[in-house]
């Protein structure tokens, strides 16, 4: 592929980013409740979801694990509630989700309902879209901006497009003000992965025997110099990017993720649930907020 034609189908891939955000893709704002009584809704369903938060046994992302706990900050946030998983009231406004979705008025967390849900946040990645037809080719390397020594994790270059590491910074610098346990660590939200090249991928599949799993693709976001895995906090022992469920876990309930669950929208930034390192810029504003 020469380099004009790649370069015409990445711009074509960042219209196609701008273009949903621009439809209005983060709807979840509109249901976003003040506050609210959490201890106001079906008390049955809050008691299921409190048992099924650390006990479900499922394969969300085809691999078996226990619990949804890991997905619970962003369920809360897509249904709209500022309420504990367990409460009440979390089950009243995912009953209320599930009304609106057509899938019941129960206030229960199940695979149906994280389908869906799954569904939504995919087709909020561009890059999903994208590589349904064809692995999107990547930027011309020249075009990419790099990272500055105090947004690295341990000095590893990064390198993005320029409005997404624009867009990073603004977004560092709003948690940095919002949430003092960002503030108090410096290693919060750095960057320690950004723009992979298609050959340095493909390489590191073959070197790990496994080019199409969850946590090696050989068609990687990366690639489009719009995503970015972030230092969030890791388990006691694990790596930073470990997909055990101890690590992911620690993760998402740790300030920094739960800091931008709420606000990562506010800057194009969407998460790919599996990682909850792993972040998207969708090449425009949205309207979460």
């Amino acid at each position: 592929m020469g380099f004009m034609t790649k370069a015409r189908n990445h711009r074509g891939f960042l219209a196609m980013c701008v273009v949903i955000a621009a439809l209005g893709c983060f709807s979840a704002a509109s249901a976003r409740e003040a506050g609210g009584n959490c201890d106001s809704g079906p008390v049955g369903d809050a008691a299921s979801n409190a048992a099924s938060l650390t006990t479900l046994a499922w394969a969300p992302f085809r691999r078996p694990e226990i619990g949804w706990d890991i997905y619970a900050p962003l369920t809360a946030w897509e249904i709209g509630s500022a309420c504990d998983p367990a409460s009440p009231g979390f089950a009243a406004a995912l009953s209320r989700w599930r009304r609106a979705h057509g899938l019941g008025g129960s206030g229960v967390m199940e695979m149906a309902v994280f389908t869906a849900l799954k569904q939504i946040w995919q087709v909020r990645r561009p890059f999903v879209l994208a590589s349904r037809a064809s692995c999107p080719p990547p930027p011309a390397e020249s075009a990419l901006s790099t990272a500055r020594g105090d947004e690295l994790w341990g000095g590893k270059p990064a390198q993005a497009l320029p409005g997404a590491l624009d867009a990073y910074r603004a977004m560092r610098k709003a948690a940095r003000a919002d949430e003092p346990a960002v503030a108090a660590d410096h290693r919060l939200m750095s960057i320690f992965s950004a723009y992979r090249s298609p050959d340095y991928d493909a390489a590191r599949c073959a070197r790990d025997n496994n080019c199409q799993g969850l946590t090696r693709a050989a068609c990687s976001a990366h690639r489009t110099a719009l995503a970015m895995d972030l230092y969030l906090g890791a388990a006691p022992g694990s790596a930073i990017d470990s997909s055990a469920d101890v690590n992911r876990r620690f993760i998402s309930q740790g300030s920094a993720y739960r800091w931008m669950v709420r606000n990562a929208g506010r800057f194009g930034f969407v998460n790919y649930p599996f990682e909850p390192w792993h972040w998207e810029w969708t090449g425009g504003a949205n309207a979460l907020g």
